[in-house]
């Protein structure tokens, strides 16, 4: 029988906003749920979800209006220092489990960690670790430029949204965070793919160091839907790196084969207006728990025409787990996760013409359930909680000797 460990586990928000959000609120669940004492640890916000460790959640930057002293918070937080400092006085900790803990709280909170000296878990949702933007992307293109240490190539490029501003504070951050252990004062790191994992090692990171879980959902919250879809159906960020502009663009070929785009973004308005003209496609906006997965439960199929490195994105183990195929693209982590042919299908990224072959050869096959039984059925043996609780586990335990 497993020790029950106390556990640290920290990331910037205690609410959902994305998918990394999901895993580390769901990770807690499932810590708990095996009995284990797990304690978040996140930036203060008036969307968090209750907790009865809020009162040591600190005040974080405001990242999207940032003020002189917003700027300075986003490179270094005396607050979560000191917050964190108080928690760990009257509470032990067995690991400190990180997530996406920069910008908010800062790597100001890792010394303290180490003071303490608590094994340090940092899951990489996405590539912070080598980018100084986090996307391994500018201009709409990728690009691997600051190989995990040259982040003033950032600034040169106005990586952040075009802006010299932007990017030299991005640039600025990510030497300081560097600086303070970002990369040195992590014990082991957990990337959710194995693309992702061979980019940090490919970049300087002992592959030693390096595990590789996927992430995972919990199946009994999921009924598998076998009544034939009505319409295929894109749900998160709307941004043109997810290929929304390629997506509108192929279903604006296909008038007879309704697209539902459920979420909300920058580049929603972009989309809505390229779409016009174009009854068959309808935009749900945000969407959340019970009627976002009723929604992608009547859909035929799920579609990812993602153009940046995604890594193991959430939407496809949630679709798979409501028994529905996945449409995606060959880039980043995508193609670990789908079998072409059996639970989906994957195309060359911002390719129409391939995109709208799969989704019409799927369309035909609507009424066949037997990729959607083989993507329930994978959500089963590969990305279940016990599989996932096994996995982390083991991470834990090596770490503290057991």
């Amino acid at each position: 029988m497993n020790t029950r460990l106390h556990i640290l586990n920290v990331s910037h928000n205690h609410f959902v906003r994305g998918g990394s959000d999901r895993y580390f609120l769901s990770l807690g669940e499932l810590l708990s749920k095996e009995g284990n004492l797990v304690v978040p640890f996140c930036a203060k916000s008036d969307k968090d979800q209750p907790s009865e460790w809020a009162t040591y959640f600190p005040s974080g930057a405001d990242i999207e209006s940032p003020s002189v002293l917003d700027v300075l918070k986003y490179h270094y937080s005396p607050a979560a220092k000191y917050n964190l400092r108080k928690l760990l006085s009257g509470n032990r900790f067995d690991i400190a489990h990180l997530h996406i803990y920069y910008g908010k709280l800062t790597s100001s909170i890792l010394p303290v960690l180490k003071d303490a000296r608590i094994p340090i878990i940092h899951t990489s949702h996405d590539y912070k670790l080598i980018c100084a933007v986090y996307s391994c992307s500018r201009g709409g293109s990728l690009c691997e430029a600051c190989h995990g240490k040259e982040y003033w190539r950032a600034m040169v490029h106005k990586c952040n949204r075009g802006s010299y501003l932007r990017s030299a504070i991005s640039m600025s951050e990510s030497y300081v965070s560097r600086w303070l252990g970002s990369v040195d004062a992590i014990d082991r790191f957990i990337a959710v793919s194995q693309f992702s994992a061979t980019r940090m090692a490919e970049n300087g990171i002992d592959p030693r160091r390096i595990s590789v879980v996927p992430n995972f959902i919990d199946i009994a919250q999921f009924t598998p839907q076998t009544e034939t879809g009505r319409y295929f159906v894109f749900f998160g960020r709307v941004e043109q790196s997810k290929g929304v502009g390629t997506l509108i663009k192929a279903f604006m070929q296909m008038p007879d084969i309704p697209l539902m785009v459920i979420g909300e973004g920058n580049f929603l308005p972009e989309a809505q207006a390229l779409a016009a003209t174009s009854p068959n496609i309808n935009f749900a906006g945000f969407k959340d728990g019970s009627e976002l997965y009723s929604l992608v439960g009547q859909s035929v199929a799920s579609i990812l025409p993602s153009e940046w490195y995604e890594n193991c994105p959430m939407a496809v183990l949630e679709s798979f787990a409501m028994g529905r195929p996945v449409i995606a693209t060959r880039i980043g982590g995508l193609p670990e996760l789908i079998s072409p042919g059996e639970d989906g299908d994957i195309i060359e990224p911002g390719d129409v013409d391939s995109l709208c072959t799969a989704v019409r050869t799927v369309w035909e096959q609507r009424r066949n359930p037997g990729m959607g039984r083989a993507a329930r059925r994978k959500a089963e043996q590969q990305f279940s909680s016990e599989i996932h609780y096994r996995r982390i586990r083991d991470i834990y335990d090596s770490l503290r000797g057991t």
